[in-house]
């Protein structure tokens, strides 16, 4: 029996609708992960879940003049943490791509429970946040800084092209009593060896800890810095930051007070606010050349630890989304830094710090199925699976060890406004910052209505998940095998004895060709 012309068979434990082009496009129970997935597409306000159907289960609107600012995070007790920004930015005197405004607590039930702006003609917010276990939250913010500030400290004139800079710092505020409670600023932590006569002046390749003030990738770019994730890693009080214009990640120590960490001594490091550790891009501190060069203008950058065991083989690891790896693809990656807890401290060897290289290196199995030049994200899950998100196509993906892909979905949204199942939506038609998937027992969906509201899409084909989770729990109820699955040979069905079966094939156009009754 050929069973690719058989389409209920074909549906058990292989992907099928290729002929959707957006919402669910493919999924194998059998082998993904149940979960509910929280998405925040751009050019729209609200916050999605989904179930692996693809089908709403719960929303949290918000008004038509909002924007992502790009990411939201569900807690354990249902609260949603959220980042957005006015949809209209004309006239703000600081913005750029990933701008924010905003970060919100808000109830399941999208009650407003606390607010926070940083957005004036000096700061903004902008692209993530990280809640750290005391329910405190890091923010990425830029901070502007004239010309004369930027020469001042040994800023290269000629990149200076708007007269001003705006260098990142980090905010970390306490919802519970409204107060900051630590900051670092890159602009306490530079080095520049243009002008001898500006502060910071000295030997760039001899100061790997602090930051070269003239290293610019974006031709003189107000955005000089573009951090587009940060995360928190509570055993070693450590936060990571990605900064993609200079193609590398930075720890910094967060057990340092504010005062430290404007300082190059002080904290579990007595580095203060130095870097802790850098990678990536030797050449940014001229400690190497482009072909030293790993990262290539990265996002997502975490540590693998939200949601899994500890046994999990990336437990512990830093995770990221390469994404200009390639003319025409991306990567996710991971790769193990060596920590010293006892010198607390990452060590450098005569070459610079290390790994040499990745410890896992995932690619689609098409690999120009995923690139993306901005955006994007990748998720560890607990039965081994990847969860990758291709941001500039709105793409998502699930993928096993193997590398088969067995979830697929497609950010139903041209311009934030749902389109039709079938239509086709081409690059940054429905850019999607990260999807995340959150397991079905997560303690946020305790005696909460999870069930259907439908589908972001309009006229949705449900048809996939109609007919195969059915069969699947047939399968496991009644013990059914049927294999080699595909085949284009013969096929063996196996059921359970005793058990009463009418077996019923159809083709694709639903004919039927098969028949027998046992």
């Amino acid at each position: 029996m050929n069973l690719l012309r058989y389409l209920f068979l074909f549906l058990i434990s292989t992907p099928l609708l290729a002929q959707n082009t957006v919402g669910l496009v493919s999924y194998i129970p059998t082998k993904s992960f149940d979960g509910y997935n929280l998405i925040y597409p751009h050019n729209q306000p609200n916050v999605y879940l989904l179930d692996n159907c693809g089908e709403v289960v719960h929303v949290w609107e918000d008004d038509t003049d909002w924007r992502p600012g790009n990411t939201a995070y569900l807690l354990d007790d249902g609260r949603l943490v959220k980042t957005k920004r006015p949809a209209s930015v004309a006239g703000n005197p600081i913005w750029a791509g990933g701008g924010g405004a905003i970060v919100e607590v808000r109830s399941w039930d999208n009650e407003l429970l606390w607010s926070f702006e940083r957005n004036n003609e000096n700061e903004r917010l902008h692209h993530d946040i990280a809640i750290t276990p005391n329910e405190t939250i890091l923010m990425i913010v830029w901070e502007k800084k004239t010309r004369e500030e930027a020469i001042q400290a040994g800023r290269d004139s000629t990149l200076l092209p708007d007269n001003e800079l705006w260098p990142d710092y980090i905010l970390e505020v306490d919802p519970a009593t409204d107060e900051i409670v630590w900051e670092w600023h890159v602009w306490d932590h530079l080095v520049q060896d243009f002008d001898e006569t500006k502060d910071n002046f000295g030997v760039v390749g001899e100061n790997p800890f602090k930051v070269n003030i003239n290293y610019d990738t974006s031709d003189g770019a107000d955005d000089w810095m573009h951090t587009n994730a940060i995360d928190y890693e509570p055993i070693n009080d450590l936060v990571v930051i990605s900064v993609p214009t200079f193609h590398e990640f930075w720890i910094i120590d967060h057990s340092t007070t504010t005062a430290e960490a404007a300082t190059s001594s002080g904290g579990n490091s007595n580095r203060g606010g130095d870097l802790m550790f850098r990678w990536g891009n030797p050449a940014a501190y001229d400690q190497g050349t482009a072909d030293d060069q790993q990262l290539f203008y990265q996002h997502d950058v975490h540590w693998v630890d939200d949601l899994l065991p500890v046994t999990h083989p990336q437990y512990g690891k830093i995770a990221l989304f390469n994404n200009r790896v390639g003319a025409d693809f991306s990567t996710a990656n991971t790769l193990s830094p060596e920590f010293d807890m006892y010198d607390w401290a990452y060590p450098m060897n005569p070459d610079g710090w290390g790994p040499e290289d990745f410890d896992l290196v995932i690619t689609h199995p098409t690999p120009t199925q995923l690139y993306s030049t901005g955006l994007s994200s990748v998720q560890f899950l607990p039965n081994g699976n990847s969860l990758i998100t291709d941001g500039r196509h709105g793409y998502s993906f699930e993928l096993t060890p193997e590398n088969e892909v067995v979830w697929e979905y497609v950010t139903p949204l041209l311009a934030g406004q749902p389109v039709t199942q079938g239509d086709t939506l081409t690059t940054n038609n429905n850019l999607t910052f990260r999807m995340k998937r959150y397991p079905t027992d997560y303690s946020a969906f305790d005696g909460r209505d999870l069930s259907s509201q439908g589908w972001i899409e309009m006229e949705p084909d449900s048809f996939l998940c109609d007919f195969i989770l059915p069969t699947d729990d047939l399968m496991e109820d009644y013990q059914l095998s049927i294999y080699p699955n595909p085949t284009g040979g013969p096929l063996t069905i196996e059921w359970e004895g005793g058990m009463h079966i009418q077996l019923r094939i159809r083709d694709v156009m639903g004919r039927p060709v098969y028949q027998r009754e046992e």
